[in-house]
């Protein structure tokens, strides 16, 4: 998807069908993202004490429920406006956690964490416009797909390869190989965002919803 130029018809048509979404609440891909965001606070806490396996497969977990609930969404027509929120908020709640706990403990530098969340604060800062227009999130495109593979993959891999394992000089490369091209993906695909946010706000009136 260009960063230049305008967004196309049917790029906007495709942001436009999110706020048409199912307003229902209790869905199965809505439980396993609300059990993924449960498990927060408790990932955060196993960093911080330093029981980094324990960590890793609780985050291999909410891995794999990040996967199914995309699919049974879909496949059983369960596409809700709250899960296109708590899906990727549990997504950028893992990550802030891990590089949070990671710099804590001196792991990865500081600088990482605050180019992260610098870029979580810009699309924060566009969700009062979008809402204005009946959005209630952008649709997550594939380079953000991209960007939260490798950060979901580089974390744990860079957490392994603190410890002293045979296996954590190999996991240590990998995983900033992995985080320098996460962290680059993920500010393109944040200007891919600001850039349809931008064109959303020209091409739709404020109002409180909006229906095709």
């Amino acid at each position: 998807m260009p960063l230049n130029g305008s967004t196309s018809a049917g790029e906007i048509s495709a942001i436009a069908d999110t706020a048409v979404a199912s307003n229902r609440v209790l869905t199965i891909p809505n439980v396993l993202s609300f059990l993924r965001l449960v498990g927060v606070p408790f990932f955060f806490a196993l960093i911080l004490l330093q029981h980094d396996l324990a960590a890793i497969v609780l985050l291999a977990v909410a891995s794999l429920t990040d996967l199914l609930d995309g699919q049974i969404a879909r496949r059983l027509n369960q596409v809700s406006k709250l899960g296109e929120v708590l899906d990727p908020a549990a997504d950028r709640f893992y990550i802030f956690a891990t590089v949070l706990g990671l710099a804590i403990r001196g792991i990865i530098p500081w600088w990482l964490v605050v180019v992260l969340v610098c870029r979580d604060l810009t699309m924060a800062a566009l969700l009062p416009s979008l809402r204005a227009r009946g959005f209630t999130s952008l649709p997550v495109n594939f380079i953000g797909k991209a960007a939260t593979f490798c950060l979901l993959y580089a974390l744990p891999l860079i957490l392994l390869g603190a410890g002293p394992w045979v296996i954590s000089p190999a996991a240590r490369i990998i995983g900033w190989a992995f985080g320098i091209w996460g962290a680059f993906l993920y500010w393109w695909a944040g200007l891919i965002y600001v850039r349809q946010a931008r064109q959303l706000v020209k091409t739709f009136p404020v109002t409180k919803s909006r229906t095709n």
